[in-house]
């Protein structure tokens, strides 16, 4: 097992998070620090207003101090690799006094968004891509694009789910009351995505939103339900165990043709209608373990049908979950195939 020293978003809501506890399961000696402010539970604390205003300008604040805790950590103690989340407030001087303290180390970059992408980057991470021996990524368009900013490696890994959280779940009278319904989303507003849900709602079909940023759109429509709330954890897994169909959008903005929530609905045998993409396509068989929609008239059809074809509807959500399985979307086996090629890289020095 390696003894790793983890950079990344610690909060218990976040992938970063859960990520970490997945390689402390795997067995792994880790030592972590957080580059964002962990919230009290269930409670996400925004940033600050000077944060945001050098977040624009692409040379985010170290808030949290974490480049200087890190030099601290690697002249202190020893570690195989040193793993890093997104790393936009990560200096590149910092990477190479990493590698002054510690020509062994291996470097290790991990991102599931659309790192290419000018809103997803900050300075730091451009011009310090070249030091990682490694960098791990979601998106298949990013493999070549990031080399194009000096990465030496990259490497394909798929969106995953949590087996702790994303299973399906025992819901008590109380959770059916405040999730059960028969279509939902789950997301942050996006422009398209409101007048999508709005179009099923004039349709006649009762949508449920769960996601930041809907409040403005609360009194569209009586058929579409807006909450406004962020789920965390186990409430976003029972949300999904208790809709009949979880519709899954895409985020436009970072290019996706597939994200997390793609694997974390099937996985908690939730029933999947979700936007159709070669890459979803790839992940699951349409009609056999998920579903798919590629127009507003497509996604009310094949609600319709579906609301109205409960066994088939519920045999989908199975073979999507075993599907899962089968495939090894969990975190844990990506996180094994990853750890596989970190233990294969070369650790160059910077």
């Amino acid at each position: 097992m390696s003894r790793i020293l983890y950079i990344g978003d610690l909060n218990e809501y976040g992938r970063g998070f859960q990520r970490y506890r997945t390689l402390k399961d795997m067995g792994h000696d880790v030592v972590a620090f957080s580059h964002a402010k962990v919230s009290a539970p269930h409670r996400i604390d925004p940033p600050s207003f000077l944060y945001r205003v050098f977040w624009k300008l692409k040379i985010p604040l170290d808030d949290m101090h974490v480049n200087r805790k890190v030099i601290k950590a690697v002249r202190s103690s020893r570690f195989d690799l040193v793993w890093i989340e997104k790393g936009n407030m990560i200096w590149p001087w910092t990477l190479l006094r990493i590698k002054a303290f510690a020509p062994s180390i291996r470097l290790v970059s991990c991102s599931e968004d659309d790192m290419f992408a000018s809103h997803g980057h900050s300075i730091w991470y451009r011009t310090g891509l070249r030091y990682y021996d490694v960098v791990f990524t979601t998106k298949a368009y990013n493999l070549a694009e990031l080399k194009l900013w000096g990465a030496k490696q990259t490497k394909l890994f798929l969106d995953s789910y949590d087996e702790h959280i994303h299973r399906p779940w025992r819901l008590t009278d109380s959770e059916r009351h405040r999730f059960a319904c028969d279509v939902s989303a789950i997301g942050a507003f996006e422009k398209q995505r409101a007048e999508s849900l709005l179009y099923l709602a004039e349709s006649g079909v009762r949508v449920l939103v769960w996601g930041n940023g809907w409040r403005q759109w609360a009194d569209r429509h009586p058929f579409l339900v807006v909450k406004d709330e962020f789920l965390f954890g186990e409430d976003y897994a029972k949300a999904i165990c208790a809709t009949k169909i979880n519709v899954n959008f895409l985020r436009k903005i970072n290019r996706d043709e597939v994200t997390s929530r793609s694997v974390e609905i099937p996985a908690c045998g939730g029933f999947m209608l979700g936007e159709r993409t070669a890459r979803h396509m790839e992940f699951f068989q349409e009609g056999r373990e998920a579903e798919f929609f590629a127009s507003n008239e497509e996604l009310l059809a094949k609600i319709q049908y579906y609301l109205a074809h409960d066994e088939e509807r519920e045999k989908i959500a199975q073979a999507g979950r075993e599907r899962c399985i089968r495939s090894g979307y969990s975190m844990r086996v990506q996180l094994a195939k990853m750890m596989e090629e970190v233990a294969h890289c070369q650790s160059a020095p910077c």
